[in-house]
């Protein structure tokens, strides 16, 4: 029976490397997967998944707004999908993850949804959130903060290093913006000791 899944994490806990290997094992056995990303994130290209390890896949895109279901279902008439995959997940909009439930439920192809839980305000995502509450299966992906203890939250810094702890939700950005921690080097970060 198909699922939609959800791994989420905080930055650079290795949820792009997980997925490219999963589409990987799906190809190896000879299986058709359908791999999307966000649009705008363009760090490794566009339409590019990549990881900070190295490896690399071409993907299609989507936009919010973009009904994906479609786009599942014509992919879908083009050849058999074993897969879907959805790196970036986070930027999903609401009505987007309902989407991908129906294209599970109803077209009966397993989605696994890759992304952020929350940002660096700790506030969940839009996306985030609806497959928090979607989601057949959630998986957290591990990392760690400079501490050892398990990182879930995020900072967002700028250009001088300074804790930023106002502005928007979505910044594209990397290891130059963002530092995974736990909740109590958090709290210190944004000043909330």
């Amino acid at each position: 029976m198909a699922k939609l899944y959800f791994h989420y994490s905080t930055m650079n806990a290795g949820k792009s490397t997980i997925l490219l290997q999963a589409a990987y094992n799906y190809r190896e056995r000879g299986m058709q997967t359908y791999l999307l990303t966000a649009r705008m994130d363009r760090r490794a290209g566009e339409g590019r998944i990549a990881s900070r390890i190295g490896i690399a896949e071409e993907a299609d895109t989507f936009v919010s707004g973009e009904d994906l279901f479609a786009r599942i279902a014509a992919r879908m008439e083009q050849g058999e999908v074993a897969c879907v995959f959805v790196d970036e997940a986070q930027f999903l909009d609401k009505e987007q993850v309902w989407q991908l439930a129906r294209a599970v439920d109803d077209l009966g192809v397993p989605v696994m949804c890759y992304g952020l839980r929350v940002d660096f305000r700790g506030e969940l995502f839009p996306g985030s959130a609806a497959l928090l509450a979607l989601a057949d299966e959630m998986r957290e992906v591990r990392t760690i903060c400079h501490c050892g203890s398990k990182a879930t939250m995020v900072v967002r810094r700028d250009a001088e290093g300074r804790t930023q702890k106002d502005g928007a939700q979505v910044q594209i950005g990397g290891n130059e913006t963002y530092v995974a921690l736990c909740r109590r080097h958090w709290r210190e970060a944004v000043g909330d000791a």
